[in-house]
């Protein structure tokens, strides 16, 4: 069987799933789709892929199955009943979830006798068959056999580890930077609005802020792996100081200063704990506790 004909199929068409069917599609490998909805699949059945009647009937068709669905708890429900049909395939989840969902999913797998990847897709369905990054986790062994095919899905497929738990630790990761960044850029965008400034205009100025940050991420991380915050820049006493202008500044424009509220007094833990001299990075130690 060569790498360009390996029948692949893809349970769960939402519009991730869909382009994923879509993808593997263009890259020549027969490609089996399975939805709760089957209209949803009716785009690709035109494109050249075969619609199962049941859940089984598209575990039987492929060699390696693609599960997206919502998350773990989700995908089980419509797997566990299958049980040994997965016996000798390949299984990867590419839905959301925790790296104990993860973990469960793996052991399922093994005793069913099938080879399990988890992975995280880090893009938006736009992205996908051309640069989207997709994680895997789990045996290196099942990764090499199939990763030509799952190239398909984008030129970032990355090999994370074999602990299958580390796709659904870095997506966690990932969400948490995202959330972060963005709750940044919206509580600036309310400050500005405030001063009658539209959000179009703060968007390159707050660009050019997160290049400045993603900058500074390389350094960071060799502060955190090696266990030393040297200040580089400014010390967490300095960050401090200037946080009250920014609970100040919202106060008086009537914008909602909870979150950086939150974000001195995790701060002020720091200080607490006598990292004030160091630089930021040392906020890692706050972030490593059960508050």
């Amino acid at each position: 069987m060569t790498t360009n004909n390996t029948p692949v199929t893809v349970i769960g068409l939402g519009l991730m799933g869909q382009a994923l069917a879509g993808a593997f599609l263009r890259d020549g490998h027969p490609t089996t789709v399975w939805n709760r909805t089957a209209a949803k699949a009716d785009q690709l059945v035109a494109q050249g892929a075969k619609l199962a009647d049941s859940v089984g009937d598209a575990v039987a068709a492929g060699s390696l199955v693609i599960v997206c669905v919502t998350d773990y708890d989700a995908a089980h429900r419509l797997l566990d009943p299958l049980g040994e049909a997965f016996d000798g395939r390949a299984l990867v989840n590419l839905g959301s979830g925790t790296s104990s969902g993860a973990r469960e999913s793996a052991e399922w797998a093994a005793r069913h006798g099938a080879a399990y990847l988890d992975g995280a897709i880090m893009a938006v369905p736009a992205e996908i068959g051309a640069d989207a990054v997709v994680t895997y986790s789990g045996p290196r062994s099942v990764f090499e056999q199939y990763e030509p095919v799952l190239r398909s899905l984008g030129s970032g497929t990355t090999y994370l580890g074999d602990d299958h738990t580390l796709s659904a630790l870095h997506e966690m990761a990932v969400l948490s930077l995202m959330w972060n960044v963005l709750n940044g850029f919206l509580q600036g965008a309310a400050l500005l609005g405030a001063a009658g400034v539209d959000a179009r205009a703060f968007a390159p100025l707050a660009s050019k802020g997160v290049d400045i940050v993603n900058g500074w991420l390389a350094a960071y991380a060799e502060q955190i792996d090696d266990g030393a915050y040297p200040a580089l820049d400014s010390t967490i006493d300095t960050h401090l100081a200037a946080m009250d202008h920014l609970i100040d500044e919202s106060e008086s424009l009537g914008v909602s200063a909870e979150l950086p509220r939150f974000i001195k007094a995790l701060t002020g833990r720091a200080v607490a704990d006598g990292r004030g001299g160091d630089g930021y990075a040392a906020m890692i130690e706050q972030f490593r506790k059960v508050s």
